[in-house]
């Protein structure tokens, strides 16, 4: 959670039709490489039970992802990683994507909610991750898409975001806020080895093996509340979600 005509002349009107029709058609054009093979999708919706009041973002963000895996594909495969309920683990329903102390240290010898979750979704060697958040503190009601900064596909992966945050802005009436390096939020203290840049744990390429990341931030745990605990909303947000990854990860 965190506090983004021409035509030349002599073209017929049928053909003018025509590409202005064919250009419409490309707003959702293919933006991650093709696949040989039928793609992993692994979601990791938010584990966090204490960013908001009397809100639970763990539990919204677990009901948008199971909407996301709902009705099976056979052209994807699709995961979900989750520490929620998972013992033994500190940080396992709480804790920041930006600080050390909740993502990559052990304490007593226990890994954290979010480095089980890695290990997980690493373990599958997913083709694709999206991670699932509510924001807080924005006094927004919008949708705010996170990318990593500085690796090879940072450019794929900010594409991939946007049509993810215009997607679930479009099922729920949430503004569009844009993508953003995980650089920006500019608190705590985990940074990327690669870059030296704070950065988001779950997004850095030195922890996920995923060629794809993105993670999104849907609604403000605030002032979107009724629209982010309304079970129709969340099935709608879901969806949408999965109908861009169905279109861009089909191979």
């Amino acid at each position: 959670m965190f506090k983004h005509d021409v035509v030349h002349r002599g073209i017929g009107y049928s053909a003018s039709v025509f590409l202005l029709l064919f250009v419409a058609g490309c707003s959702g054009a293919r933006v991650v490489e093709k696949f040989d093979h039928r793609p992993l999708i692994v979601i990791q919706p938010s584990h966090q039970n204490d960013t908001g009041r009397d809100f639970n973002e763990a539990l919204v963000c677990n009901a948008i992802a199971d909407a996301v895996l709902a009705a099976p594909s056979d052209r994807i495969q699709m995961k979900k990683v989750w520490s929620y309920n998972e013992p033994g683990l500190h940080h396992a329903q709480q804790g920041s994507n930006t600080k050390r102390s909740h993502t990559v240290d052990v304490d007593s010898g226990k890994i954290s909610g979010y480095a089980f979750e890695l290990q997980e979704s690493n373990a599958l060697r997913p083709d694709v991750f999206v991670a699932i958040h509510n924001n807080g503190g924005t006094r927004r009601d919008a949708c705010w898409g996170f990318v990593h900064e500085g690796d090879s596909r940072e450019e794929a992966n900010r594409k991939l975001a946007a049509l993810l945050v215009k997607a679930v802005c479009k099922a729920s009436g949430l503004q569009n806020a844009g993508v953003h390096g995980d650089s920006e939020p500019n608190r705590n203290d985990y940074r990327c080895a690669t870059t030296g840049k704070l950065a988001f744990y779950s997004l850095d390429e030195n922890v996920n093996v995923a060629p794809y990341r993105v993670l999104l931030e849907i609604g403000d745990n605030a002032v979107s509340r009724a629209l982010l605990v309304d079970p129709n909303v969340q099935e709608a947000i879901g969806k949408a979600i999965k109908s861009v990854l169905l279109e861009q990860c089909t191979p």
